[in-house]
């Protein structure tokens, strides 16, 4: 492919990232996903990533029988995720993601503070108007 450096992960990330506490409830968490039609949150304390809550915990966490009131996000969220440095190549992350079968990619910038979570369709929607402009 004769493609250069298209574009990086900070390149999608916008704004500030959706977040919640590790105590927040998962009925507080789903509520805001679905409001803004998110499919994950991080999990902070402070400004240190602990975890990523998606709709595939949480659709664990019903099939189990979890009080979703009474349940924090720590319980059943992806602990320690794998995150991306904003530098990362969009076709870098997309190799990633056919691996390791996740669909969210937390991106930190050089500080390390999480920028934004940038989700599987984000991401192909980008190759896809990249490749289009080839």
């Amino acid at each position: 492919m004769g493609y250069a450096r298209v574009m990086d992960l900070g390149d999608l990330v916008s704004g500030a990232p959706f977040v919640c506490g590790p105590d927040t409830n998962l009925v507080e968490v789903a509520t805001v996903m679905a409001a803004r039609g998110y499919g994950s949150a991080g999990v902070v304390d402070g400004r240190t990533l602990l975890g990523v809550i998606t709709e595939r915990d949480l659709v664990r966490a019903i099939a189990a029988g979890a009080d979703m009131a009474d349940e924090p996000v720590r319980r059943w969220m992806s602990p320690d995720p794998d995150v991306f440095d904003s530098r990362t190549d969009l076709f870098e992350a997309a190799e990633w993601l056919i691996e390791s079968g996740y669909r969210h990619l937390p991106v930190v910038g050089s500080s390390g503070d999480l920028e934004g979570i940038v989700s599987l369709r984000d991401l192909l929607a980008s190759i896809l108007e990249a490749l289009e402009e080839e």
